[in-house]
């Protein structure tokens, strides 16, 4: 399955597990229901997403799938891939427990800021890098992304990885305090399931903090004019 959902007493696991975990709108629209599943119809008040992939979290958009479509000027599927990849993001910021991004190998481009919306990252250190290439894809960040990644990452860092595209190891990440802790595979889930069976806390407390914590998130997600495609290229 795409995206595999397993109960670890409160906390509910979700493993991504379609390859490199590149985001169209299939991935995304069954990464959402996957989501939505967990919310409504367990009692998990932690939510864990993981990567099945032995080297890739997320790999990012995946530009196979979406190139053709903007070289066609299919701006209607394109408008749509965007509209639903920004409602995973907004959805992950105010879920209604805390989350926490296993970052099981690489996190390049939109696999890297899709981790920036989680409440906490932990990462494996003895393999991956987060890299943010968009400088050098020629791809300007999308509404309410940079918030999002200005609140995981110290601006002096982001500006670093942002304007040169440079890749940071685990230690890295966590010298910078972008991850709460990096941790060979081998022990990288046992880490955080530890910490997740922590954090049973109240859904209700919880959404109600996170509503306000990054209240500068959803306005810049729900006001920002979206980037217009046209002839293969993105442009804001």
């Amino acid at each position: 399955m795409p995206v595999e959902i397993k109960m670890e007493g409160q906390v509910a696991v979700v493993t991504l597990n379609e390859g490199e975990n590149r985001l169209n709108l299939d991935f995304l629209q069954k990464f959402i229901d996957a989501l939505d599943h967990v919310e409504k119809q367990t009692d998990a008040n932690v939510l864990v997403v993981r990567g099945a992939h032995e080297k890739i979290f997320s790999n990012g958009i995946d530009l196979e799938w979406l190139m053709p479509i903007m070289q066609k000027n299919d701006a209607a599927t394109a408008k749509k891939f965007i509209e639903t990849m920004m409602a995973l993001f907004r959805k992950i910021t105010l879920y209604p427990m805390i989350t926490i991004a296993a970052i099981t190998g690489h996190a390049f481009a939109g696999g890297a800021i899709m981790c920036c919306y989680f409440d906490f990252r932990f990462m494996r250190s003895d393999r991956g890098f987060m890299c943010f290439p968009e400088v050098d894809l020629g791809i300007p960040f999308l509404p309410g992304m940079m918030t999002a990644m200005g609140k995981a990452i110290p601006r002096y860092k982001l500006d670093e990885m942002v304007l040169t595209g440079k890749r940071l190891t685990a230690q890295e990440c966590e010298d910078h305090h972008i991850i709460t802790k990096a941790c060979h595979i081998d022990q990288l889930m046992d880490e955080v399931l530890n910490f997740a069976k922590l954090q049973n806390k109240r859904r209700a407390i919880v959404a109600a903090i996170k509503e306000e914590l990054n209240k500068d998130i959803i306005h810049a997600i729900d006001h920002d004019d979206p980037p217009i495609i046209e002839s293969g290229r993105f442009y804001v």
